[in-house]
C-alpha cells in the first residue's frame, strides 16, 4: 500500500539537517544530546565496548539488557523483548493483531505512525479524543466509547505526544480490565516516561492486559541507539512477539545492546538532566504563552517533553513556524498532527539557548 506522507519527519529532516543547521531546535521530542563519552557512571568509569564480539545477539535481547530495561521499569526481565526503537515495537504489535476486519483504536491528536502503521497492517483506525477544552485529558471511557465489535487493541500514549498529558496509574488499571472483558488488549506507549510535573507516576509494565511499548529514545535522550522493548506477561503471545522481531530485523547490534545497558543502569543521571533542562525550559515557555495577549493558548503539559500551544484565533501555524525557522528556531507545526492550528514545541532538548530561542518566538508573535 501507499503510506500517506509523514508529514512532521519531512519538517524535521527539511530543517534539522539543513547547511547550515538550525540553530535551536524546539520541534525536537527527544532530551538533551548525549555522546558515548558522556555516559559515564558517576564514578567516572568508561563505556566497556571494546571487547564485544560484533555477531548476532538473541532476538530477545540480551540477558543483560532486558534486565537493564526491567530495573528501569521495576518488572520481570522475562517479560522484556528488545526493538528497533519503539517503532519497531509498534509495527511487531500491529503485524500480530491484524485481522481482516479489525481496527485499532488510538488518540487523536497522535503520534502519525500509529495510523499509518496501523494502515499498513490493514487495520481500521478508530479515534479517542483528547480535547484542549479539557486539558487533553485522557479518559478511559472515551478509549471504550470508540471501540466496537472489531477492535482488537487500544493505544494510551501516556505522557502523551504532543499534548503532555498523562493517564493515571488508577485509570489505566481500570480501562485494561474492562477492556479484557471485551477480549482486547490496551497497548501503553511509555516512550516519555519517566518525566512528570507534580507528583510522579508508576511504569504501567505488569498491569493485567497490558502490552507496553517504551524506548531510549525519548525520556532517555538516546535516539541514536535505536533501542526500545515490549514487556509483555503473556508467554504465548510473547513467543510470537520474538518471532516477528527474527523475521522483522533478527536482533540489535551487540555493541549498542552494551552501550545501552550501561545507559539504562545509570538512568538517573540521564533522567536527572533531563529534568533539570526540562524544569529549567518550560517556566520560559509558559511565560512566553502568558505574555503573548491572548494570542497563544495552551495546556501546560502534566509529562514529556513537549507542549502543544494553539493560536486562539485558529490561524493556520505553519506561516509563523516557517518564519521562525528562517530566524533560527525550530518548532513543529500542527498539520503534522491533522491540527494546522497548534504547533509542538519540544522544551527538552535544548539544554542551552533555550531564552534566546523563546525571545525570537517573542519578537515573531509581537509582528503577527
Amino acid at each position: 500500500m501507499d503510506l500517506p506522507p509523514f508529514l512532521l519527519d519531512h519538517w524535521l529532516s527539511q530543517h534539522d539537517f539543513a547547511d547550515p543547521p538550525i540553530a535551536y531546535n524546539l520541534a525536537s521530542s527527544t532530551g538533551p544530546r548525549w555522546t558515548v563519552d558522556d555516559l559515564r557512571a558517576p564514578g567516572g568509569a568508561p563505556v566497556d565496548i571494546g571487547a564485544t564480539t560484533l555477531s548476532y545477539a538473541p532476538p530477545e535481547g540480551s540477558k543483560a539488557l532486558r534486565q537493564a530495561v526491567a530495573g528501569f521499569l521495576d518488572t520481570d526481565p522475562d517479560w522484556v523483548v528488545i526493538t528497533a526503537g519503539a517503532s519497531e515495537a509498534l509495527s511487531i504489535l500491529m503485524c500480530l493483531f491484524a485481522r481482516e476486519g479489525g481496527n485499532i483504536v488510538i488518540p487523536d491528536p497522535g503520534y502519525p505512525a500509529y495510523a499509518a502503521m496501523a494502515l499498513a497492517w490493514r487495520l481500521g483506525v478508530r479515534h479517542h479524543r483528547l480535547d484542549r477544552e479539557q486539558g487533553f485529558a485522557q479518559h478511559g471511557a472515551a478509549v471504550l466509547a470508540a471501540m466496537d465489535a472489531h477492535s482488537v487493541a487500544a493505544i494510551v500514549n501516556t505522557p502523551h505526544n504532543p499534548t503532555g498529558s498523562a493517564m493515571e496509574t488508577a485509570d489505566v488499571v481500570a480501562l485494561a480490565e474492562a477492556m479484557a472483558e471485551r477480549g482486547a488488549p490496551l497497548l501503553v506507549d511509555e516512550v516519555y516516561h519517566p518525566l512528570y510535573f507534580g507528583t510522579p507516576l508508576p511504569s504501567a509494565a505488569g498491569i493485567e492486559n497490558v502490552i507496553l511499548m517504551g524506548d531510549m529514545s525519548k525520556a532517555l535522550s538516546l535516539p541514536g541507539l535505536r533501542m526500545g522493548w515490549i514487556v509483555d506477561s503473556d508467554a504465548e503471545r510473547r513467543q510470537r512477539i520474538i518471532d516477528a522481531r527474527s523475521y522483522f530485523t533478527i536482533s540489535s547490534s551487540p555493541l549498542l545492546e552494551q552501550i545501552a545497558a550501561h545507559a539504562l543502569r545509570h538512568a538517573d543521571a540521564i533522567i536527572d538532566r533531563l529534568a533539570t533542562v526540562a524544569n529549567r525550559n518550560l517556566p520560559l515557555l509558559e511565560a512566553l504563552i502568558a505574555g503573548s495577549g491572548g494570542v497563544l493558548s495552551w495546556s501546560r503539559p502534566r509529562g514529556g517533553t513537549t507542549a502543544y500551544p494553539w493560536f486562539s484565533d485558529g490561524r493556520d501555524s505553519r506561516p509563523f513556524c516557517a518564519a521562525l525557522a528562517k530566524a533560527g528556531v525550530l518548532v513543529a507545526p500542527g498539520d503534522c498532527f491533522g491540527q494546522p492550528d497548534h504547533m509542538r514545541i519540544g522544551f527538552t532538548q535544548q539544554a542551552e539557548g533555550f531564552d534566546i530561542a523563546i525571545g525570537r518566538m517573542a519578537e515573531a508573535l509581537a509582528r503577527l
